[in-house]
């Protein structure tokens, strides 16, 4: 790459070839480098059972050859032709409370049809067999956010066969899901069906919140969905690497989305790529978690801002604009936190259906003369001057979050403590209170490696899967720091309790014994008071008792009065700490901080605004700093090194005073500091 790829998803079947010669005008005027092309056009490509034709993508591939652009090429299967429907039934997924499906929306094909994975595989080996030599493909791009779950006659089938693979047998599987409970003992594999609205579940919130009164056979489902739709994923992954052995395969995922989990898809993934959708009342840190979660899917690697608006979404119940600045500054965002790649949907806006009023580089006026191509032609400069400066950079690795979609599953189908608890929400308390001191952080995996950050945080770590705990206690007697949080060591990957004691696998790490807990309602709190500040013990507050660990503070009401709070346990050379309670953002700054700070990890400023986001990303000798002014006014902190601002070309001396303008960015390029 001589440059970071600048585009996006690109639509011109739904245009004529007039309209073509001038988007590729306008495309150059922007700096648009790549196109995504064929991402819903498998009605065009398939018109029958065996007739396939790819004369128009033909000639869209030759088109934006010939005008210089890179393409990264979508195998088209997010949405199966009316015709596939309408012969073959069984491609129509079934939902949750039985309703079988007609054709329609995107989304709706059956990962376990054996239609769909017929025809989803054969497309792809076509597309890949006939675009093999085309040079300026740099990308290919699997389906298109994959989600959804499916109820029908043959997940079901499949479901009992994954079941058979996992447990082996059945006496295995009613022990773990504890099938004596409520008579549901299981004598023949095809006696099991698939949780849903007509078995198990109620209380359907969406489609991924729902209650169940089994919560080994919910998760295990939830799972098995979350597995077939990576198999339709490898698949095609398969089938592109049949004739293109060194492609490089992504699909675009959708950050902190809960039908997927994409760190065990992450590992067929050749790099991650995002869509960065935020809902308006998402916080700058909370856009900066999602940005790192994905990186953290290839162990930090560079990943793809695959789409994001120009200006405005067209779902939410009230679609602002991106006021002017927050394009740029939300690009930067991406690119601070490890995206190599800025793209858009969509390239230009179309003129029918549910997506006619989502933003678009090109507007339905048709001209280069709107506010929003002036900033997206803007930005398009400036990452022609960056040029290849910040590719292959990454992120330090300083302090990590543990975020695990096996424990967000099962701790959210819980039945009790609270249908409060909410598994990204404690996540996010914690990443925030880092994000906002301006503390380089990871978002890793339960299975990443613990060695490389100086403290872990593991926060509502309800399942200890295999050999996690062993690896932890590894960690922390070599000399690391562990911080987790009450509701955490109750399960094993089964949802099966861990008995003798709450938690679990982990109380000898932290010294402690859960004995109880009570779940507070949101109108209720107990304290606890930290270096001299009172503070609210809410949600969920651990009754527990030290067994060698040190208390740092105890609530201060009811019957537990006295009883810890915080707690930190000498394991080996390390420390493991343990907070029972949830409580407010003042706390989580406060508390985090100072355990960083007896970690050793400095923040990479030492003041500013919380409107202010900092980020590092390092090659050998040399720091890039990124600072992010997310407000709309100006702000001003202090320079931390000399060096020069890559996008105005200024030079900067350490410690000078910096003035950040409403909504502005500055990328500091400095020595690294030995």
């Amino acid at each position: 790459m001589e440059k970071m790829y600048y585009g996006g998803d690109y639509n011109p079947e739904q245009w004529t070839p007039d309209i073509w010669e001038e988007d590729m005008r306008m495309f150059k005027l922007a700096g648009i480098d790549i196109l995504t092309l064929n991402v819903f056009s498998w009605a065009l490509l398939q018109p029958s059972e065996e007739e396939y034709d790819f004369s128009l993508l033909d000639r869209i591939v030759k088109l934006v050859t010939d005008s210089g652009m890179k393409i990264c090429m979508a195998t088209s299967t997010a949405a199966h032709p009316a015709w596939m429907a309408k012969r073959h039934p069984d491609i129509c997924r079934v939902e949750w409370n039985g309703m079988k499906r007609k054709f329609g929306g995107r989304h709706n094909s059956c990962p376990n049809s054996p239609t769909f994975q017929k025809y989803s595989v054969r497309l792809a080996e076509k597309l890949a067999e006939r675009y093999r030599d085309q040079k300026n493909i740099v990308a290919w791009h699997v389906s298109n956010e994959y989600s959804g779950k499916c109820y029908c006659e043959n997940c079901e089938k499949a479901f009992r066969i994954w079941l058979q693979r996992k447990y082996g047998t059945l006496e295995k599987l009613n022990y773990e899901w504890n099938t004596a409970f409520w008579g549901h003992t299981f004598y023949d594999w095809d006696e099991i069906v698939a949780p849903s609205g007509l078995t198990e579940e109620f209380d359907q919130q969406c489609q991924y919140q729902e209650r169940t009164t089994f919560q080994g056979i919910s998760l295990d489902y939830m799972r098995f969905c979350s597995d077939s739709l990576i198999e339709n994923y490898i698949a095609e992954y398969k089938a592109i690497r049949k004739h293109i052995p060194d492609a490089k395969i992504t699909t675009n995922l959708m950050g902190t989305y809960k039908g997927m989990d994409y760190q065990k898809l992450g590992k067929y993934l050749d790099f991650a790529s995002y869509d960065n959708y935020p809902a308006s009342t998402e916080t700058p840190a909370f856009i900066g978690m999602k940005h790192d979660l994905m990186r953290g899917l290839k162990q930090g690697q560079p990943f793809w801002l695959m789409e994001q608006t120009p200006s405005v979404s067209n779902w939410l119940q009230n679609n602002s604009l991106k006021r002017p600045g927050v394009l740029r500054l939300w690009s930067y965002q991406a690119v601070a936190h490890g995206a190599d790649a800025v793209m858009y949907f969509q390239m230009r806006r179309s003129t029918g259906a549910c997506e006619k009023y989502h933003g678009a580089v090109i507007d339905h006026v048709g001209n280069e003369n709107t506010r929003v191509f002036r900033e997206v032609s803007a930005l398009g400069r400036e990452l022609q001057q960056l040029g290849d400066e910040i590719l292959g950079s990454y992120l330090p690795k300083e302090t990590a979050v543990i975020f695990d979609w096996d424990n967000w599953w099962a701790t959210e189908y819980s039945a009790g403590p609270s249908t409060s608890l909410k598994y990204v929400d404690e996540i996010y308390r914690y990443y925030e209170a880092l994000h906002g001191e301006h503390i380089p952080v990871d978002l890793i995996s339960c299975e990443d490696r613990l060695e490389d950050y100086k403290i872990v945080f593991a926060p509502l770590h309800y399942m200890v899967k295999p050999g996690v705990a062993d690896r932890i206690k590894k960690y922390v007697e070599a000399g690391g720091r562990f911080v987790t949080t009450f509701f955490s060591g109750y399960v094993n990957e089964n949802d099966h309790v861990t008995v003798g004691g709450y938690p679990g696998e982990l109380r000898e790490l932290l010294g402690i014994w859960v004995e109880e807990i009570d779940a507070l309602p949101d109108e209720r709190e107990n304290h606890f008071s930290y270096n001299g500040v009172r503070y609210p013990a809410k949600l969920l507050c651990d009754l527990l008792h030290p067994e060698g660990a040190n208390v740092r503070s105890s609530y201060e009401e009811d019957f537990y009065e006295g009883m810890p709070v915080l707690t930190e346990n000498s394991y080996g050379k390390g420390t493991a700490y343990y907070i029972a309670t949830s409580s407010n953002e003042a706390f989580y700054h406060t508390y985090l901080k100072e355990l960083c700070g007896e970690a050793g990890v400095i923040p990479l400023i030492s003041s500013g605004t919380k409107q202010l986001e900092v980020t590092l990303r390092e090659k050998p000798g040399v720091n890039y700093y990124f600072f992010l002014n997310h407000s709309p006014q100006e702000i001003v902190f202090p320079a931390p090194a000399a060096g020069v601002d890559l996008l105005t070309e200024q030079g900067v001396k350490a410690e000078e005073a910096i003035t950040l303008t409403g909504y502005g960015v500055m990328i500091l390029k400095a020595a690294a500091q030995k």
